[in-house]
């Protein structure tokens, strides 16, 4: 009987012992297993337990070699550096004898005692960086060749983007280390010596192959660390605001004298060597490399002879000799931007104005986007919101088939906002167990009529729709609103809700979430939240998941942090639910010769400093059970074949995105207002008119205040029987209002027609013949308008606000039409924009309606009283097609 109670109880201790170190352990891993079972959840396991593998991999493999490298030489000083028996002998045996004896032999025989630990604290204090670096040394092994190369070392590009920066990181912890090493060693031998004057030998010849050996190492290293430095003559803004990178001055002054310093550094290392070891030969060859070098470092360091140069040489023939220079800078600028391959238009614009009576215009006034996004938050949100939980994050364009046609959309995704909720709502159960998800979204058409009630397309919670829009699952776990933690499904009975999402919480049947399906998780999700309540909460049941991470924005970068992220995420409704999709971009501030730029991406706090951009991935976020998926936007771009090798799986081919997904895809508003920034100034690819900067342009402007990018749906000349959705961006001379250039990205050509989305840039350049007004002097000849006038005077009076929207720029043939939707704001409490008129203008002629329609017809009208028939402005037949005039090419029609 008591060998079973012994037994019971020793079995039962056991349990104990082993449940507390499970238990402990768990805890202790708190954050570890949180994030694998959230990355296990989003069926990125693999890739978690990659990540991990390749970072300590490289970084402790790093601290592996560092640690090698200083604990042989420190054995081999030991060996070399050493007393022998008979010196220990001669130490009198008194305590301060015994102690130098125990001391030396330490040093001399117990070198596992003293020289591993040092080493090992020596080598991670040396290989920390490579921690921080572990995901650019990933790039150094599956980087591939760019197929590029610069124009001054001749190297391919991806050598500057993956290697060189690892190259400098390698030599400066080299020089640290044996920096250290040499340091130490020498250190060590004078401290033996001075214990032991008495026993004083001459260098023993080991010695002096180990420490020539050291000073020979060291001193390659920083001849390597010269050769390195030639590249950053590359990247110096020395000649700025002219161009960026190196020229005249850098390649035929500062170039030869770093050589200079490499060969005389090696060459003088060689003869200190030789003459250490050879009793006083080679101290004259050391001398001559010391002054050269030194001759060479100070000519770097004083401006005397480069100021010369620049005085009597450079800038008395600025283009001649900076000429291939100028030419290099813009090459490289134009590559790293992705702006190589862009299609120049020029246009003569037509001053008959008769443009405007082409047949097809008509045909297209359903697409022209007279309400503005940044108005329509207001709108959406009183009279869409519905409940004071929901909110509206960001308004979106989109283009769908409906009614037989493309037709643009606004759309917007109603998401939950708990901060919106009652300061006595503000509860743990609500926050996280009921008021868990958004709901649906709205769309509206962007052409409308003014003075009359909104057109929807899809609204209200039971999402009616006219036009067949339907969702099966609206629910909106995932979004863009600051969204903490949720638990679902879960037991609570959520009263008062609609039927329309009432179920939601207890009905979840997604798998993005962390199951909670056993106390121990529950424990630790409640650790690492450090919410107590989590834990004792009779809600959670097994069934229910924890949803953390909800935000798109912090899941994506949490996913994959290398990726640099759009401003404008936007949403995709579907027959089956709602997805998020997200552009991302690769970018470096290591291309060679290019021109730097200043950007703050999607979650950034701070601006990030590159000169190579590409949008080369685009990422799908599904809306109501989170799952992530990666497509590969641009194949060929070196940075997303390389995460692609290292992560098989992850980044998946364009082909394979859902087609309803991949009809949505668009030119992504950054990366282009990127590009224009630098086109317009880098478009000037002669030497001499990029340094004159004649036709330097900027972002067209009114009132200071910039046009920003703006997506239109429209058809193309390339492609005229289908339309296109692409983004539009009006140019000006810098410091003038006419316009110079209409940049179109996304513009497919005539071999792409068909596929949903296009790379492509088109740049409509307007010949300096005849003037094109911009949108600031449109604005003003608006105002010139007495009828406007008027009509703005009188709206003002009567409680409302006058505010009129963007002006949009629509191409018609080679005249250029202008459309301005005016809204009115109540100056009550209810600030509900109303579209009440729309301004259309071509020339001089200005007129404004109520609806497009009518103001077409009205600006025909008009037309013909200044040009009637007949006259020598007018045509003396019908009105022209949009077929191109045989003397001039004509612009893409754009409604």
């Amino acid at each position: 009987m008591r060998n079973w109670k012994r037994v019971l109880i020793t079995v039962f201790s056991i349990a104990t012992v082993l449940a507390v170190v499970v238990l402990g352990t768990g805890v202790a891993l708190t954050g570890f297993l949180i994030d694998l079972w959230w990355f296990e959840a989003l069926d990125f396991g693999g890739y978690f337990w990659l990540r991990l593998l390749y970072r300590y991999i490289l970084s402790g493999g790093v601290t592996i070699f560092f640690f090698l490298i200083l604990f042989l030489n420190f054995l081999a000083a030991s060996r070399y550096l050493g007393v022998d028996q008979g010196t220990l002998d001669d130490l009198t045996d008194t305590s301060e004898g015994r102690r130098s004896r125990r001391m030396l032999a330490l040093f001399q025989t117990g070198s596992l005692r003293v020289f591993t630990p040092l080493a090992v604290m020596l080598a991670i204090a040396i290989a920390w960086p490579f921690y921080d670096d572990w995901e650019r040394a990933l790039l150094f092994f599956f980087g591939p060749n760019s197929g590029v190369s610069d124009p001054v070392f001749h190297k391919d590009i991806s050598f500057y983007l993956f290697e060189l920066p690892i190259f400098k990181l390698i030599q400066r912890e080299l020089l640290f280390a044996f920096g250290i090493m040499t340091l130490g060693i020498a250190g060590l031998y004078w401290m033996e010596h001075r214990i032991t004057a008495v026993a004083a030998r001459p260098w023993s010849t080991g010695a002096r192959i180990h420490l020539s050996g050291l000073a020979i190492i060291t001193g390659l290293i920083v001849a390597w660390g010269f050769m390195l430095e030639r590249y950053a003559l590359l990247h110096t803004t020395a000649h700025e605001p002219v161009f960026y990178g190196p020229g005249f001055v850098e390649i035929r002054y500062y170039l030869p004298l770093i050589w200079v310093m490499i060969l005389s550094l090696i060459v003088g290392v060689m003869a200190i060597v030789f003459h250490f070891n050879r009793g006083g030969k080679g101290l004259i060859a050391a001398s001559v490399c010391a002054t050269l070098f030194a001759a060479a470092w100070g000519l770097r360091q004083f401006d005397v002879l480069p100021d010369l140069i620049n005085r009597f040489v450079v800038k008395p023939n600025p283009v001649k000799a900076e000429r291939e220079f100028m030419r290099a800078n813009i090459a490289a600028t134009l590559d790293a931007y992705d702006l190589t391959d862009v299609e120049t238009i020029d246009v003569t614009a037509a001053t008959d104005l008769w443009d405007i009576l082409d047949p097809h215009i008509r045909q297209t006034l359903h697409n022209i986007p007279v309400w503005d996004p940044e108005f329509l938050d207001d709108v959406y949100q009183q009279m869409q919101g519905i409940r004071p939980y929901y909110h509206f994050s960001d308004v979106d364009a989109a283009r769908y088939q409906l009614n037989g046609q493309l037709e643009q959309v606004n759309l917007a995704a109603r998401e939950v906002n708990t901060d919106r909720l009652p300061a006595g709502a503000l509860t743990w159960e609500n926050l996280h167990l009921r008021y868990t998800h958004g709901f649906g979204a709205v769309i509206t058409p962007t052409a409308q009529d003014g003075g009359v009630p909104m057109q929807w397309y899809l609204r209200d919670l039971n999402l009616r729709s006219d036009v067949g829009f339907s969702i099966d699952k609206p629910d909106i776990y995932y979004g863009l609103e600051k969204l903490d933690y949720a638990i679902v499904p879960n037991r609570l009975d959520l009263v008062g809700l609609s039927s329309f999402d009432e179920m939601s919480s207890q009905n979840y049947t997604g798998a993005g979430g962390i199951p909670i399906s056993s106390l121990f998780r529950k424990l630790l999700a409640a650790i690492h939240l450090r919410d107590e309540k989590l834990f004792f909460s009779v809600a959670i049941d097994g069934n229910s998941q924890l949803l953390m991470r909800r935000n798109i924005v912090e899941r994506i970068r949490t996913l994959t942090p290398y990726l640099k992220l759009d401003n404008d995420p936007y949403i995709i409704v579907t027959p089956t639910r709602m997805f998020w999709i997200q552009d991302a971009y690769t970018i470096s501030d290591q291309y060679p010769e290019s021109k730097a730029s200043e950007f703050r991406f999607g979650g950034d706090s701070t601006e990030q400093r590159f000169n190579y951009i590409r949008n080369s991935v685009k990422i799908v976020v599904d809306a109501f059970d989170g799952k992530v998926e990666y497509y590969v936007a641009d194949p060929r771009e070196p940075h997303v074949r390389a995460y692609a090798r290292a992560y098989p799986g992850v980044f998946k081919d364009m082909n394979d995105m859902p087609p309803l997904l991949r009809d949505q895809l668009r030119y992504p508003r950054d990366s282009f207002a990127i590009q224009m920034k630098i086109f317009a100034r880098y478009h000037q690819t002669e030497p001499e008119l990029f340094y004159q900067q004649a036709e330097t342009m900027e972002m067209a402007k009114v009132q200071d205040q910039i046009v920003k990018p703006y997506y239109l749906t429209t058809y193309l000349e390339s492609c005229a029987d289908m339309n296109n959705f692409v983004l539009l961006s009006p140019m000006t001379p810098i410091g003038r209002g006419n316009l110079s250039v209409l940049a179109i990205g996304g513009a497919q050509r005539n071999d792409e027609c068909g596929i949903p989305y296009s790379k492509n840039i088109v740049i409509y350049k307007f010949s300096k013949d005849v003037q094109v007004d911009g949108p600031s002097q449109v604005s003003a000849l608006i105002d010139q308008d007495s009828e406007v006038a008027q009509a703005f005077t009188l709206w003002d009076q009567k409680g409302s606000q006058v505010i009129r929207g963007r002006i949009i720029i629509l191409p018609v043939g080679n005249s250029i039409l202008y459309v301005q939707p005016v809204y009115l704001v109540s100056r009550a409490d209810t600030r509900i924009p109303e579209l009440t008129r729309i301004i259309l203008s071509l020339g001089n002629v200005v007129v404004m309606d109520t609806t497009l329609e009518r103001a077409f017809s009205r600006l025909e009208t008009r037309l013909k009283e200044v040009a009637p028939p007949g006259s020598a402005a007018a045509p003396a037949t019908t009105p022209i097609n949009h077929q191109k005039r045989p003397e001039q090419p004509e612009m893409t029609p754009i409604p």
